[in-house]
Parts: C-alpha cells; structure tokens; sequence
C-alpha cells in the first residue's frame, strides 16, 4: 500500500485507517493517534506551554511516549525525556535545569517525580500522568475536551536529550528551534538521515524495544511513524519474547543494542528455531561496540540484516555500514554518510594518516548547544568538527574503525555510564578515603562497572562494608550505575598533582584477573 504525504500528520490525514500502533493493547490507527496527538497539543497549549518551553517525560515504553513526542513535535515543544531508572534528585535536576514547564509520567514514578517536581518547582497543573496517579491531573480526561483538528499554528519542536559530562551533572543536548511546520523538517530527514539508513516508506512493522528515552530507539521509533510504518512497542526487552514478537506482527525493522544480541544467541538452539524471524529486513545497533564474533553469528541466524552506524546524541549518524559492507570489511562501523567529513586528530588536533588511531572528529551534524554550558559546547569543537571523545582509525579507503571509548567512559548494555558520578556519590560515604570506577570487559553487558575503593581511616575493607556501599548508592545513583564489583586497595596511585589514570588502574586490574 502506498503512502501518501510527507510524514506522520500528512499520512494521518490521507490514510487515517492505516495502523499505527500494533501492540500493546488495542490497535490503533493513524487517524485515532493524530486525533489524540491534537488533543494533548490542545491541551497543552491552555496549560500555558509555548513555542520554545521544554516538557519533560519519565515514562517506561509505552505508546503514550509517542502521543506526548509527536504533540511536541508540532507544538514548537522541546521535549526532555527523562530515564525512568533515576532517582528523584536526578530527575529533579533534569527538570530544573531544562526549565520544564510540565512533566508527563505514569504512577509506578509518580512518587520519585512528585519528588523532582517540587525541587524544580513544577506546578501542580503542570504534572500529568497516562494513569491514575495521586496529586496529577489525567492526561486522558485532560485531552478528551479538546480537538482533535491540528493547532492553528504549527511549529517544528525537537528533542532534548541530557548527556553526562565526565563531571557527572548531564548536560541537554538543544538544537535551534525554526518557525517551520514538521513536514518541512521531515522532509529533509527524508533525503538524508533516512535515505542514509535505507529506510523505505510503505507496509513495514517496526519494533521499539530499546527504552524510548534513549536517543537511538527514540529517533528510530519517530523515524517510522513518519514513514507510515506500523508500531510494536515493547514494554522491554528479553529474549524470547523479543523473537516471539518478531514472528507475530511480522517485524521487518528494529533498533537493538548488542547486549540484546549477546542474550538471544545465549538461548538454547531449540528455542531459538522455534521463532521465525525471516520478515526482519533492517536491524539497526550502534551506542557500543559489539565484538566480531558475536556481529558474524547473529547474520548467521538472522540473514544480512544488520546495519552499524557511529554517532551519537549531539552529531546524529554520521557513518553507516550495511550488512554488506561489514562483511566485506568485518569490524568497521561505517563510511561517512553524505554531507558528514571524518577526521582523526592527535591531542594537539593535528591530522592523522590512515591506520593511526586519535579522537574521532565530524563535520556535517546538526547544530548544537549544550544547554548552559557554552564552555563545554566550545570544548567539544574544532572549527566545524565535532567530537565525542571517542578514539578510532580510518583506512585507506575511509571506513572508520573503532580502537577504544574515551578510557573515562562506561557503556554497559548501550548506557553510556560517567565514572566521575559514581565516584562523587561514594566519596560521601565516610568510610571511603578514595575510589577510582573502572569498566571492564564483560561478555553481556559490554563492559560492568567495578567501584575499587581505599577505605578511610579506621574502616575495615570486607563484604559488610562493600553492601554498605551499594546501599548507600541507593538512594543517590540510577540501578544502571551502580557497581558490579566493590574490591578494596590499600592505596590508589595519584599524581601529586592529585591526578589518576583511570587507563593506568583498568590495565593493572585486568593484569591482577587475567586468566
């Protein structure tokens, strides 16, 4: 079937039968979603929101994250999804800092958002919740008197996702907001992040089972609603079910993490042929390395289907590799995509020949701002090339390798992890006299968090003290940051200066647990 119209709103409004939402729950169309994303935009706007205002999110996945974004999205809305997994004064900072006018969550939240809204000083007319909640309006009642015909005015809003600096207090990624319709924007998407990653309008299902408040999976799940896809969306992911979806709704699209790769080929053969997953055309995974080995066997299983591209909150894409063009070239994640340049400088940022690894640089990605931080947004550039810290090599022919992440950095399960974060929060504990966090190499998750702490004075290193530790991480750090391992040292090597190699203790860690 064809689809007619330049992203969602158009396509709602020449097929509004089309399904939008497969599962979970009912069925629901395009025209029923536009009809409620007005309604929320509506409401939205008596609530006193404005072009430019930021709304926050802490919701698990679930189709209402879609409802709020694309109301954003025509609103001139910066939206500010929140992760589910932090703690009441995480949330409350992320509040803060964006300026959120208001704050959408559901109840099993509502105590640690309530929490948050208050320090940020959220009104109480400004928090919502998609199910009973106590102290939050009803975003279905509040929705249910208004119309359901596009706002007069319609502005293109963005995503405002916050990053953690290796100080550990997240930054929002802001793009500049233009006095444009969405169906411009979507436009533009259309010839080039979405002509980039080969994705095709028409009769494809896609499966959002990456938390929605991720930047990838959320951008892969928009990116779909503005092709007329139809929406699975998983409430999580585990294994088997994963693939049992896959076979029901006939997925051929989905953006997974290699930690999901490392599960499903971890279940028994028999199980995992029990599943046919031969409608899958296009799997997507960047945000963490994923090694050789495992890359080879899911394409075993699952056909060429496996797209890798490198980026990340701040540039987008900016190299893609096919499954084709990996196999040719096994271990690169990708070639420039048009538009993008990629550069590898030393630390002085002079240029680096073919094969000699240094940060990785790109020109070409969107304009950006970290929120507040003009320091940061100037530190992360040089001239129109932009870097995440990561370190890499390009060949001759320009296909970019992957050496290491910046050594500060922890992705675990495709979660980018701060040590300096963890530090901080342990440090507060008066039995900690030092703490350096590592990750290390782990089979599942990529890499764990290991807390290595010199006790303080009088303190006696043992597993009283390590559980004492994770308790007190608590209350203070998200689950997703909290250590694997707690080991004692009698003493943590610093500089005079006060300085540590974090390369330096991950190197002899891996040299003391070798073999």
């Amino acid at each position: 079937m064809g689809v007619e119209g330049v992203g969602f709103y158009e396509i709602a409004k020449n097929h509004p039968d089309r399904p939008a939402f497969l599962a979970p729950g009912e069925p629901t169309s395009y025209g029923e979603l536009h009809a409620e994303v007005n309604r929320l935009s509506h409401a939205l706007g008596e609530l006193g929101l404005r072009p430019g205002d930021a709304l926050a999110t802490v919701l698990s996945n679930r189709p209402e994250f879609l409802t709020v974004l694309l109301a954003a999205f025509q609103g001139g809305l910066y939206l500010v999804p929140a992760s589910r997994h932090l703690t009441a004064p995480e949330i409350g900072y992320i509040l803060a800092d964006s300026g959120a006018k208001a704050v959408v969550t559901e109840n099993a939240f509502a105590g640690a958002v309530t929490r948050a809204a208050d320090e940020a000083g959220i009104p109480a007319e400004g928090r919502l919740s998609v199910d009973p909640a106590e102290g939050y309006g009803s975003m279905a009642a509040l929705c249910a008197a208004g119309s359901p015909e596009p706002p007069g005015k319609r502005q293109m809003g963005s995503i405002m996702l916050y990053t953690s600096g290796t100080t550990g207090r997240p930054k929002g990624v802001r793009r500049p907001l233009l006095d444009v319709p969405p169906e411009l924007v979507i436009d533009v998407m259309r010839q080039t992040l979405i002509r980039h990653l080969g994705l095709q309008a028409g009769d494809e299902v896609h499966l959002a089972i990456g938390p929605l408040y991720h930047s990838a999976p959320c951008v892969h799940a928009l990116l779909s609603l503005n092709l007329g896809h139809a929406l699975v969306v998983a409430s999580h992911f585990s294994p088997e079910p994963a693939l049992e979806l896959i076979q029901r709704h006939g997925v051929t699209n989905s953006f997974m993490v290699p930690t999901m790769f490392h599960r499903m080929l971890a279940l028994p053969d028999d199980v995992r042929s029990r599943y046919d997953v031969s409608s899958l055309r296009q799997v997507y995974h960047s945000a963490a390395p994923i090694p050789v080995e495992t890359k080879q066997r899911m394409m075993d299983w699952w056909g060429p289907v496996l797209y890798e591209y490198y980026g990340s909150t701040e540039s987008g894409p900016v190299v893609v590799a096919t499954p084709e063009q990996w196999l040719a070239r096994p271990g690169t994640v990708g070639r420039a995509v048009d538009g993008v340049q990629i550069k590898i400088l030393d630390p002085d940022g002079a240029e680096l020949p073919p094969g000699e690894t240094g940060l990785i640089y790109a020109s070409g990605q969107p304009g950006f701002e970290y929120h507040g931080d003009p320091e940061k947004t100037a530190s992360a550039m040089r001239g129109d090339f932009y870097t995440p810290g990561d370190l890499g090599h390009l060949d001759e022919d320009g296909w970019l390798y992957m050496s290491d992440r910046r050594t500060d950095l922890i992705i675990s399960g495709g979660v980018n992890i701060y040590p300096a974060e963890i530090e901080n929060a342990l440090l507060q504990h008066p039995a900690v006299g030092d703490v350096v966090v590592i990750g290390v190499p782990d089979e599942d998750w990529g890499q764990i968090v290991v807390a290595l702490v010199e006790p303080a004075d009088g303190a006696a290193p043992g597993d009283d003290l390590a559980a004492d530790l994770l308790a007190h991480c608590e209350p203070r750090l998200a689950k997703l940051k909290h250590p694997r391992r707690v080991e004692f040292r009698a003493s943590l090597p610093r500089t005079p200066s006060g300085k540590l190699s974090r390369r330096r203790v991950r190197e002899d860690y891996l040299g003391e647990h070798a073999g």
